[in-house]
């Protein structure tokens, strides 16, 4: 299981665009083969700054989303919302 993670400085003006975007593909997101969950979440102490969290079967599995028609889409409305360069991780998680 992959764990996708995902760091986005969003302008302020595009704040609540941003959520909405995210709450109206949430559910295409999580129904594309191999994703298990995705979240959005704010920080605390700057509102700018988002993350999302996913959850994939396999690195295979999120490229493959990656290459979608449904992330493009969703991905060239996100770009034009940004205020600062995104950074991402894919995380394995330790089980002992």
């Amino acid at each position: 299981m992959i764990r996708r993670i995902v760091k986005l400085q969003i302008k302020a003006s595009e704040i609540e665009s941003f959520k909405n975007l995210f709450k109206e593909n949430q559910h295409r997101i999580v129904a594309f083969e191999g994703c298990n969950h995705a979240e959005l979440w704010q920080d605390k102490n700057d509102n700018n700054i988002f993350f999302t969290y996913s959850l994939w079967n396999s690195e295979a599995d999120l490229n493959a989303y990656r290459h979608s028609k449904i992330f493009k889409g969703i991905w060239t409305e996100t770009k034009k919302k940004f205020s600062g360069k995104p950074a991402a991780w894919s995380l394995d998680k330790m089980e002992f």
